[in-house]
C-alpha cells in the first residue's frame, strides 16, 4: 500500500476515524494501531508479518533482559545477542544473493568454481528501517536513555506503527515511546502540521519527482552512452532533486499523518543541498539515519577521540558501513565509501585552509561579509556537485553504466534529447525552496491552525485534487522501499 493512491486513503481514513473514536480507552487504542499498521504491512506480503513480530520479539525480551541484569558484563553480552540476531536476519534477507554472487565470482576468478546454494530471496520491504529501530531500543535502555518497557503492545506499536514502518524515517525510542504514556490529543498545531506536511509530501513526490523520473532521469540513466552531456549533467541535477522530493516527500507524508494520529516524528530532512560542507550536508540529509549512524556506529567506534587519523578511520568506517546498509550492490558500497573518504579530506582540508586562511570572524566588517559570504557560496557549489557526482553511482544499476555517464561528459557538441524548460523548471523550483526560510513550513502551520474546520477541509481537499491532477499518470514506489 503506497501513500499516494486511493486504497491508502480510505485506509487511513478508516484508522483515523476509529482511533479517535477510542482515544478513552488507551489501551484499546494503541492495540488498534497495531492492527491497522500490520494490516498495512500484509497489503504488500502478508508472510512476513511473522518476521515483523519476531524482531519486536527480540527488542521486547533482550530490552526486558537489559533492565534486569545487574552484572555490567552481563548486560553487554545481553545487548550484543540481540544485535547480532537483528543484523544476522537483516544480513540473511538483504545481503544472501549479494555476497554469494560476489563469493561465486571471486572462485571463478582464482580457477576454483563451485556449484553454491543459491536461493532466490525475496527482500521483506522496511526490514532496514524496523531492524535499525529494534537494535536502537535495546541499545538506549542499555545506555539509560528509554526505560525497558513492561507491556509487549508498546514495543510491537513502536517498531510497527505503519507511517513509518516501510521507509522511515527511523524513530527513536525516546522520542517515541513516552508519546505511548501520555493521552492522545488530535491538538490545532498537530492539526495544522498534519495536513501541511501531508500536501507538501504529495506534490514533492507526485509532481516533482514522478516528472522529473519519467521523463528526464530514466531515460538518461538507460543508456548514457547514447546522450549528450548537456542531458547528462541536468539528469544527475535531476536525479538530485527527485531523489530528494521522493524520499523527504515520503518523509513529510509520515510524519503528518503520525501528527494526525496524535503523535510527532522529528524532522528527517532540513534543506540539504544549502550546505555548505559534506558535514552540513549529512546533518540535513535523512537526519534519522544520519544520526542513528553517528550515535550506534561512529561514536562506539571511537568518533572523534583518539586523534586525527583515528577521526578520519571512523568517518570513512561509518559512511562504508552506510553504503552497505542502502544496498546489496558494489555501487552502493563505492558512494558510501567515497562520502567517508571526502568527509575525512573535507576534515583535514578545513584544518588547513583555517590555519592559511583564517575565517573572518567580525560580523560588523564588510570584508568580513564579503569574505565569508564567498566561501558560503563556494562551499554549496561545491558539496551539491560532490554529492551530484557521488548520486551517479547510487542510481547506476553497475559501474559499467556509471563509468558511461561519466565518460558522456565529453560528448558537448551532441544535442540534447531530454532537457526540457519544463523539466528544467521543475529543478530551478525545487532548488529555490532549499533556501527559503528554514522555518516556512512552521510558519504556514501556524497560519493553517485558526482557520475554521469547514475552510480546512475544502483546502486540504482541494490541494489532494490540485495535485492529483497535474501529476503524471500511475504511482510510482518510492525509491527508499527498495533499502
Amino acid at each position: 500500500m503506497i501513500f499516494p493512491t486511493v486504497e491508502f486513503g480510505i485506509f487511513f481514513l478508516i484508522v483515523f476515524v476509529i482511533s479517535w473514536a477510542v482515544r478513552g480507552l488507551p489501551e484499546a487504542r494503541k492495540l488498534f494501531l497495531v492492527g491497522a499498521s500490520y494490516f498495512f504491512y500484509a497489503w504488500w506480503d502478508w508472510r512476513f508479518l511473522g518476521l515483523l513480530f519476531l524482531s519486536t520479539l527480540i527488542s521486547y525480551i533482550a530490552g526486558l533482559a537489559v533492565a534486569r541484569a545487574e552484572r555490567e558484563g552481563l548486560r553487554k553480552f545481553i545487548v550484543g545477542i540481540s544485535t547480532v540476531s537483528h543484523l544476522a536476519i537483516l544480513g540473511f534477507f538483504k545481503y544472501y544473493g549479494f555476497f554469494l554472487v560476489s563469493f561465486a565470482a571471486l572462485l571463478e576468478a582464482v580457477g576454483l568454481e563451485r556449484d553454491l546454494p543459491f536461493m532466490q530471496v525475496i527482500l521483506p520491504i522496511g526490514i532496514s528501517f524496523f531492524t535499525f529501530q529494534g537494535i536502537s531500543y535495546v541499545v538506549d535502555i542499555y545506555r539509560g536513555h528509554v526505560t525497558a518497557e513492561r507491556t509487549l503492545l508498546n514495543v510491537t506499536l513502536y517498531i510497527s506503527f505503519f507511517p513509518q514502518l516501510v521507509a522511515g524515517p527511523i524513530v527513536r525510542a525516546a522520542d517515541f515511546l513516552p508519546q505511548l504514556h501520555r493521552p492522545a490529543a488530535l491538538t490545532r498545531e498537530y492539526l495544522g502540521i498534519g495536513l501541511v506536511l501531508i500536501l507538501s509530501g504529495l506534490a514533492k513526490k507526485m509532481v516533482i519527482a514522478n516528472y522529473l523520473a519519467t521523463e528526464l532521469v530514466d531515460p538518461v540513466f538507460f543508456d548514457p552512452g547514447m546522450v549528450s552531456a548537456l542531458d547528462l549533467l541536468i539528469g544527475i541535477y535531476g536525479y538530485a532533486v527527485q531523489i530528494y522530493c521522493d524520499f523527504s516527500g515520503y518523509s513529510d507524508i509520515a510524519i503528518g499523518v503520525a501528527a494526525l494520529l496524535g503523535y510527532r516524528f522529528l524532522d528527517n530532512f532540513n534543506q540539504p543541498y544549502r550546505a555548505a560542507s559534506l558535514q552540513d550536508f549529512w546533518r540535513r540529509w535523512h537526519i534519522s539515519l544520519s544520526t542513528w549512524l553517528r550515535d550506534y556506529l561512529y561514536v562506539p567506534l571511537g568518533g572523534n577521540r583518539g586523534g586525527e587519523v583515528k577521526t578520519y578511520r571512523n568517518l570513512f568506517l561509518t559512511m562504508f558501513l552506510g553504503g552497505i546498509w542502502h544496498g546489496a550492490a558494489w555501487t552502493f558500497v563505492f558512494w558510501g565509501a567515497f562520502h567517508g573518504a571526502m568527509l575525512a579530506a573535507e576534515r583535514y582540508m578545513k584544518g588547513k585552509l583555517e590555519e592559511f586562511a583564517p575565517s573572518h570572524t567580525d560580523p560588523g566588517g564588510f570584508i568580513a561579509t564579503i569574505g565569508n559570504g564567498a566561501r558560503y557560496v563556494v562551499g554549496v557549489i561545491w558539496t551539491f556537485h560532490l554529492v551530484c557526482f557521488a548520486w551517479i553511482f547510487f542510481r547506476a544499476d553497475s559501474f559499467s553504466t556509471a563509468s558511461d555517464y561519466i565518460a558522456g561528459f565529453a560528448r558537448w557538441g551532441d544535442p540534447s534529447l531530454y532537457v526540457t524548460p519544463f523539466a528544467a523548471g521543475l529543478i530551478a523550483i525545487a532548488m529555490f525552496f532549499q533556501f527559503t526560510p528554514a522555518r516556512l513550513g512552521n510558519w504556514l502551520a501556524r497560519g493553517v491552525e485558526y482557520l475554521p474546520a469547514p475552510l480546512l477541509a475544502v483546502l486540504f481537499g482541494g490541494g489532494i485534487w490540485v495535485i492529483w491532477a497535474i501529476a503524471p499518470e500511475g504511482v510510482a514506489p518510492f525509491i527508499y522501499f527498495q533499502f
